[in-house]
């Protein structure tokens, strides 16, 4: 097979066939006398995994994958998919809380209250603990903070950042909205919405829209997990006993 018959399959040029394989991506091609590379059905299902990859896992999260199995390294392949599907569930959940506090608003006009835990409202958190939260970092809440998306009061004998349960569903609301591609600005225009007990609608058309995004990335992941498993079993067989 040459550099076009793979690219034609998936619409791409040939010279980025050749730039995955360069990166790792495809396993190396061999050569005929003249230097023209040869490439197999292994390096056509090997293609499909990582373009199958791209879109449930990411670009660089997909190379990574690729470049570790052809590194041999099999189980840190696993671990690194494993990690994007822990991240598709935190989302999930992260999304499901938020949709609990919207309803929550909408029941309550005067407000949204803060939420609960089986013996009364949780203990404040610092923002090195809200940042291990979220896996983001402290300067990030800063940012957030900055842009009026986050309001901690400060502890009046440390004058450290104080995080109370109101803030953090706003972090977790910034966190999951930020991920789904909003603006700062646009984030601060939402979170404030819930403070002020406004209309939902905005935020109800953002989460629809992220909920819309995370159900085609887990569908992504099926596909990509089915691609790799393809590639992984060929390449199998074609290693010599």
């Amino acid at each position: 097979m040459r550099p076009s018959d793979l690219a034609r399959e998936h619409g791409i040029s040939t010279q980025a066939v050749r730039n995955y394989e360069r990166d790792g991506c495809l396993p190396p091609a061999a050569r005929t006398p003249a230097g023209y590379r040869i490439y197999t059905e292994l390096h056509a299902a090997a293609l499909r995994a990582f373009l199958a990859l791209v879109p449930a896992y990411g670009h660089a999260t997909a190379g990574a994958v690729m470049t570790t199995v052809h590194a041999g390294r099999l189980d840190e392949a696993l671990t690194t998919l494993d990690r994007g599907h822990a991240q598709l569930l935190r989302d999930r959940e992260t999304l499901a809380s938020v949709r609990e506090a919207v309803d929550h608003l909408t029941a309550a006009p005067g407000g949204l209250a803060a939420p609960t835990g089986p013996t009364g409202p949780p203990a404040p958190l610092s923002i090195g603990e809200i940042a291990h939260r979220l896996d983001v970092t402290p300067a990030t809440l800063r940012a957030w903070e900055a842009a009026g998306i986050l309001t901690p009061v400060r502890d009046s004998a440390t004058s450290h950042r104080v995080y109370h349960p109101a803030d953090v569903r706003d972090a977790e609301l910034a966190h999951l909205l930020r991920r789904g591609g909003y603006l700062l600005d646009h984030i601060a225009t939402v979170v404030r919405q819930i403070r002020a007990a406004g209309g939902t609608g905005e935020l109800a058309a953002a989460l629809d829209g992220w909920h819309q995004r995370l159900t085609n990335r887990g569908l992504a992941m099926l596909t990509a997990a089915a691609r790799l498993g393809d590639y992984l079993t060929l390449r199998s067989a074609r290693e010599p006993a």
